[in-house]
C-alpha cells in the first residue's frame, strides 16, 4: 500500500499543476532577464506570440533607431526592434506553452522554445534541436503597459 501511495502522489502533484494552470496565464506584459525590453504577450487565431513594446534605449548611440541589424535575411536588417515580433506560433499542452520560437535580435537566430509560467515568472527554453541543449531566460511579469 505505501508503494502505491509512493507512486500515486507524484501523478497527483502533476495533475495538479496542469489543472491550476490557465492558458491565457501567459497574456499579458513581461520585462527581459536583462531588463532592457517588455514584451507583450498576445493570442492570434488560437497561438500564443510576443513583440516588443518598449525598448530601455530606444536609439543607437548615433541617434538611428534601433534595427535588426544583425538579421540573416538582409532585407529585414531595417527593420525596427520596437514592435517586432520575438516569439510566435505557441499552443497551450500540459501546463506549458510549446511548437513556437523566439527570435534573439542580439544573435539574429531563431530557436525553438518552451516557456513555462511559474508564479510571476516565464522560463523560456530556446533550444536548437532538443531542449537539453538551450538556455533559458526568465522573464517577470509587469502591471504596466511601458
Amino acid at each position: 500500500m505505501n508503494r502505491l501511495i509512493f507512486l500515486l502522489f507524484p501523478m497527483f502533484f502533476v495533475a495538479q499543476v496542469f489543472a491550476n494552470t490557465d492558458p491565457d496565464d501567459v497574456l499579458g506584459f513581461w520585462l527581459t532577464d536583462d531588463g532592457q525590453a517588455k514584451i507583450e504577450i498576445y493570442k492570434e487565431n488560437g497561438k500564443y506570440s510576443g513583440k516588443v513594446v518598449w525598448l530601455q534605449r530606444m536609439k543607437n548611440d548615433d541617434g538611428s533607431v534601433r534595427n535588426d541589424k544583425n538579421n540573416p535575411d538582409s532585407e529585414l536588417r531595417k527593420r525596427p526592434i520596437l514592435g517586432l515580433n520575438l516569439i510566435k506560433g505557441f499552443i497551450f499542452d500540459r501546463g506549458k506553452w510549446e511548437e513556437g520560437e523566439i527570435y534573439d535580435p542580439e544573435s539574429g537566430k531563431t530557436y525553438d522554445c518552451v516557456i513555462r509560467k511559474k508564479g510571476d515568472k516565464l522560463e523560456l527554453r530556446g533550444y536548437i534541436g532538443i531542449s537539453m541543449f538551450g538556455r533559458t531566460v526568465v522573464w517577470t511579469k509587469t502591471t504596466h503597459r511601458p
